[in-house]
């Protein structure tokens, strides 16, 4: 099976990538554009039969334990869209885009890859920001309207590429702060990463046993 590994940075994953060298890695950037760019471009380059995208991320629930790891099942573009009386109005609301055109479906971006349920992760959903801030009422609002959970800079720009492309895929994250805290003192980054990069191990040591041949649904 041919699997690509994509992270944001390499710090996010240097533990496992240190014990897996030769495992197949892209490493984007942080941001939607970084991860359209570069993933769409090795997509074109090579076929892959799955691929993992690991990271951490914020916890707009505040009562997620740090450094527990999730699989994403719908992650959504959060704050591309129109502010107006404080409030965003996504492209859907605005009826400047249809949210159920493909790859939408009611303007998420939800993963149908049989993996998600096989992968013994808790599944939960996610939203992707632009702009991250000390200021976390947005998140909140955001989080509470979409029943997300946990936010990045990156996820809803994988799924997107992956569900055009047809290529099945895996979002994984790890909670190593909560939205809104910018004080790195606080974050619980070295065990998140420790927590994440022992997932990925385990999954791509048990991934033999899943045989990837469906398109998305």
């Amino acid at each position: 099976m041919q699997i690509l590994l994509v992270a944001a940075t390499e710090l996010e994953i240097a533990p496992f990538v240190k014990d897996n060298p030769f495992v197949d890695i892209l490493i984007t950037g942080v941001g939607i554009h970084a991860t359209t760019y570069h993933l769409t471009k090795r997509i074109h380059q090579l076929n892959y039969d799955m691929i993992i995208q690991a990271g951490i991320a914020g916890a707009i629930d505040k009562q997620i334990k740090h450094a527990k790891v999730f699989a994403i099942e719908t992650d959504r573009f959060s704050d591309i869209g129109i502010m107006e009386r404080n409030e965003i109005k996504s492209l859907f609301d605005a009826n400047l885009a249809e949210e159920n055109a493909h790859p939408f479906r009611q303007g998420g971006l939800h993963n149908k890859t049989p993996l998600l349920q096989d992968c013994g992760l808790e599944i939960c959903d996610a939203l992707t920001v632009n702009l991250v801030s000390d200021d976390s009422r947005q998140s909140l609002s955001q989080g509470k309207r979409y029943n997300a959970i946990l936010e990045t800079m990156e996820g809803a720009a994988f799924h997107y590429v992956c569900l055009q492309e047809e290529v099945p895929f895996l979002q994984i994250r790890s909670v190593s702060n909560a939205v809104g805290e910018r004080d790195k003192s606080k974050w619980h980054l070295q065990k998140s990463i420790e927590t994440l990069c022992n997932e990925l191990q385990r999954l791509f040591d048990e991934l033999h046993r899943f045989k990837i041949t469906d398109k998305i649904p």
